[in-house]
């Protein structure tokens, strides 16, 4: 699975880490992260995210 760049804060979204304190489980693609997440670092939303 692909990692995602946050474009605003340069926040790492990995995976095999997924973010346990927003909910998303371990494991998690970031296609199946639900809409409404934001990035844990500065609160940007997935469309601000590029492919690693």
């Amino acid at each position: 699975m692909k990692k995602y760049v946050c474009s605003a804060c340069g926040y790492v979204y990995d995976p095999a880490v997924g973010d346990p304190d927003s909910g998303v489980a371990p494991g998690t693609a970031f296609e199946d992260i639900p809409a409404d997440w934001v990035c844990p670092v500065c609160g940007v939303g997935k469309d601000e995210f590029e492919a690693e």
